[in-house]
């Protein structure tokens, strides 16, 4: 924070008047590619994220500068423009904020100075996109002095991603930012918002990341057609069960009327919707009874699931996971995230966290052929005024 205060007063002078702000990352404990199943999603904010200072102007021009993209300088706009500008890059997410909060309703009414700088990692899956978006949301709620609910500046964070930037992504990366508390996960029902604040508990125990260091090239493509494969198989089911999504079936239910899909790829892909969201319910039940051995269990499980059934997995993150679980003193790791690339997590023992990493980056880059990364973090508080 002091080296971004530093450059603060280097790129735009005084910083009288200038307050401190952070947004974390989030990572998913378990509860994968079940959001759009009509699933069960269990996020929790992390404490790396994107750290800002900003201060408000006089006038309308908006001046924003980022260390992690320093080579583009200082990126200007005004307070009321209303259109995405290729030439604004990172900056556009800024915009988009205040383009979704004047559509409901909240003014923008003069300009300010904001630096920047994350550290999370672009690509990995930890949701550098909607970290900067609750951002914004916090600095505008702040300098504005607006009347904004989390959960407003929540949707304004999904239109913005949705309709300024183009991106169809679901609401629990801006949810689990916006709403995040130490030591505890949301437990979200993606159908209805209703959520439930469940503590999850590692006294012993970090959150290790890894990352891959492969892009999710794949991702998008692949996750359109996991989701029109599920749509499918989801039709077939309800020619005879009263259902509207998968996550409404338990397993067993489900096993019973697999002839109805009668195409063993989307049964795989729909048992993985069913079984993650079973697996979803009983990783809140293990972790309110303090069970960290059966949670980790329940992340392997997952992991084999995503491997298995929805086959989103690939050499690098199965690599990672797979090692993760055979070492002494991790409870239970898996991919997180859409898959192909990006990050897994593992719980692993505080003072076993060099030795573990230290194993698993061995084997990958034996495997692999180049290294992985790895950050231990806890889970923290959401978006906020520092």
């Amino acid at each position: 924070m002091e080296q971004l205060l530093a450059t603060f007063i280097d790129k735009f002078g005084s910083h009288t008047h200038a307050k401190q702000y952070f947004s974390p990352g989030r990572i998913n404990l378990i509860g994968e590619h079940t959001d759009y199943n009509g699933g069960h999603v269990f996020p929790a904010a992390i404490t790396i994220g994107t750290f800002a200072v900003a201060k408000p102007r006089q006038d309308k021009i908006i001046r924003v500068y980022s260390m992690n993209f320093s080579d583009l300088g200082i990126l200007e706009f005004t307070c009321d423009e209303d259109q995405k500008r290729p030439d604004l890059k990172w900056a556009n997410y800024v915009l988009g904020m205040l383009v979704s909060l004047r559509k409901m309703g909240f003014e923008t009414p003069h300009g300010f100075d904001l630096a920047i700088e994350g550290n999370i990692p672009n690509g990995s899956g930890l949701s550098s996109s909607a970290s900067l978006e609750m951002l914004v949301g916090v600095i505008a709620r702040d300098l504005y002095h607006l009347s904004l609910a989390s959960l407003d500046m929540v949707k304004a964070g999904k239109d913005t991603e949705n309709n300024f930037i183009g991106v169809n992504s679901g609401i629990m990366d801006q949810f689990a930012i916006a709403f995040g508390e130490p030591d505890s996960g949301i437990f979200l029902d993606t159908n209805t918002l209703d959520y439930e604040m469940v503590p999850v508990v590692l006294t012993g125990y970090r959150i290790v990341i890894m990352n891959t260091n492969k892009r999710r090239e794949l991702a998008d493509s692949k996750y359109n057609e996991r989701r029109r494969e599920c749509e499918t198989a989801l039709s077939r089911l309800q020619e005879v069960l009263p259902i509207q999504a998968l996550g409404e079936l338990t397993i067993e239910t489900f096993e019973q009327h697999t002839d109805l899909i009668g195409d063993e790829t989307l049964i795989k892909r729909a048992r993985h919707a069913v079984s993650e969201n079973e697996r979803t319910i009983a990783a809140k039940a293990a972790l309110t009874s303090g069970n960290l051995e059966e949670f980790g269990q329940l992340l392997n499980a997952s992991h084999a699931s995503l491997k298995d059934d929805y086959e989103v997995t690939g050499i690098e993150l199965d690599t990672l996971a797979e090692t993760a679980q055979a070492q002494d003193g991790v409870i239970g790791a898996r991919m997180t995230g859409a898959g192909f690339g990006g990050c897994g997590i593992a719980i692993v023992e505080t003072d076993k966290v060099a030795q573990v990493t230290q194993a698993i980056h061995d084997t990958y880059l034996a495997v692999v052929g180049y290294e992985p990364a790895f950050y231990a973090c806890n889970i923290g508080s959401g978006a906020r005024v520092l």
